[in-house]
């Protein structure tokens, strides 16, 4: 790397420790504290931010360069690049990096000036954390050739649980981490569909509809007097039969296949307020009874082996390693793979697409129809909107986990990783006291640099 691009580097580092320092400045003086404490405080945090760049972005640069490319004129001669030009092509190179920083920033301007007391040093502290985890994640990544995507999220899962734990009294009580684990079991259990069907470079938008009519019909059918193990049969299994529906006619309509899959899933969820309805002046909604053992399956007080944490959590826990277990060591899994990668090579390998692409969505029918029985024994009443939020989870989950959404590449183990990220992010917000409008604000701003980060990698086809 040229001396004029260490120069900028480190003019830069300069420039965003002043920017983050003065930031606190400002904001002290706005929080009326003390002169004093002001600025020993600016001063500290001037000298971290610049400390942490000399440390992280500096040395990784010095380390790279021997490997910048030479520029030579007409006659041969080497050239320098311009300083500007130097320039350019670092903000060229870490475009996601420098995007994600400004919006960690945006977003901590915006939350000081709008809520009360979040301006504090404890904050600034979390802040700057999560700052340094990004760059820190961002640089090593590039040494990480193997799971790369795997890398990132831990990273920014530790992140979020350190910021987590020193901002919310109560972040890492028990209580709390079962809580966590809960809500991340039913959305790890959704995400199953979504990320088998990824792997194929499909979607499958009526998941979150097939959650809600499972979760209405199941109370209905125990309402009329079936037994409650039969009817999670029948309303899984009709799940099931969603799915073989969304995979056949999104194998013949492959490029309608997004629209086709939100299609049935509305007609999915149409059919079952009509049916569930008749006879009540309640449309979407089923009171009932519902029984101890699905209770306790998945409600928080609910209970295992004796052990204080509801059997749903070890449920998705054996799901998680038979799916990371066998997508890599199966035929079905390894023949998953190939098509994904390219299906021109899988067929003439004398597999069948249409075999495994039904049969995807055919599992993603059928355990998206579980989830919705499970979330009627935590919920204890049947909604039909309940599976509302899946419609946006499930896909976040998938592409943060770096799964790509062309197909071939990725796996559940790095859904697992995506769907931890968001549950920790979704408590840290409900923690620090956030509303609905402003959580979902954040969580799409704190979603787009770990996205941009790791989950556009050249997709497989490219690399063959």
């Amino acid at each position: 790397m040229s001396q004029s691009t260490l120069a900028a580097l480190k003019w830069t580092g300069l420039a965003v420790a002043f920017i983050v320092a003065g930031i606190g400045l400002i904001f002290g003086f706005y929080q009326g504290l003390p002169a004093q404490q002001v600025i020993l405080y600016t001063a500290a945090t001037f000298a971290l931010v610049a400390w942490a760049w000399r440390a992280f972005a500096m040395r990784w640069s010095e380390g790279t360069r021997t490997a910048a490319p030479e520029i030579r004129d007409a006659d041969g001669n080497l050239v320098a690049p311009s300083g500007r030009a130097a320039w350019r092509g670092f903000v060229r190179k870490n475009r996601a990096v420098i995007a994600g920083l400004i919006i960690l920033l945006l977003v901590f301007g915006i939350c000081s000036i709008t809520i009360e007391g979040f301006f504090s040093v404890l904050n600034i502290i979390s802040l700057l954390v999560l700052v340094g985890l990004l760059v820190f994640s961002a640089f090593m990544s590039k040494f990480v050739v193997e799971n790369r995507s795997a890398f990132i999220g831990l990273t920014v899962l530790v992140g979020l649980f350190v910021v987590g734990s020193l901002k919310i009294d109560g972040f890492i009580y028990p209580a709390n981490i079962k809580s966590m684990l809960l809500f991340a079991s039913f959305l790890g259990l959704a995400c199953v569909g979504q990320t088998m069907v990824a792997l194929l470079g499909g979607l499958d938008l009526s998941i979150p509809f097939v959650i809600g009519a499972a979760n209405v019909g199941l109370l209905y059918l125990i309402g009329l007097g079936m037994p409650g193990w039969i009817a999670v049969i029948i309303i899984t299994l009709v799940g099931v039969l969603i799915g073989l529906l969304n995979g056949f006619l999104s194998f013949r309509l492959q490029g309608q296949a997004l629209i086709l899959t939100l299609g049935i899933g509305f007609a999915t969820s149409g059919i079952t307020q009509i049916l569930t309805s008749l006879g009540s002046r309640f449309a979407g909604n089923v009171f009932g009874a519902v029984p101890e053992w699905l209770s306790n399956l998945a409600a928080m007080n609910g209970t295992t082996f004796g052990l204080d944490f509801p059997p749903v959590i070890l449920v998705w826990l054996v799901v998680a390693a038979a799916l990371i277990v066998g997508m890599k060591n199966t035929v079905y899994g390894r023949y998953l793979y190939a098509l994904g990668g390219n299906r021109t090579s899988a067929s003439r390998l004398s597999i069948s697409e249409r075999r495994y692409w039904v049969a995807a969505y055919a599992i993603s029918g059928g355990v998206s129809a579980l989830t919705g029985c499970l979330l009627l024994g935590w919920s204890g009443g049947g909604f039909i909107g309940v599976g509302q939020p899946y419609l946006f989870m499930t896909l976040a989950a998938v592409v943060i986990g770096g799964t790509s959404l062309l197909g071939g590449a990725g796996g559940y183990g790095f859904t697992v990783i995506g769907v931890l990220v968001l549950q920790v992010l979704t408590s840290f917000l409900v923690g620090i006291g956030l509303n609905y409008q402003w959580q979902q604000f954040i969580f799409g701003l704190l979603i787009l640099p770990m996205v941009a980060l790791y989950a556009r990698s050249p997709h497989i086809r490219t690399q063959v």
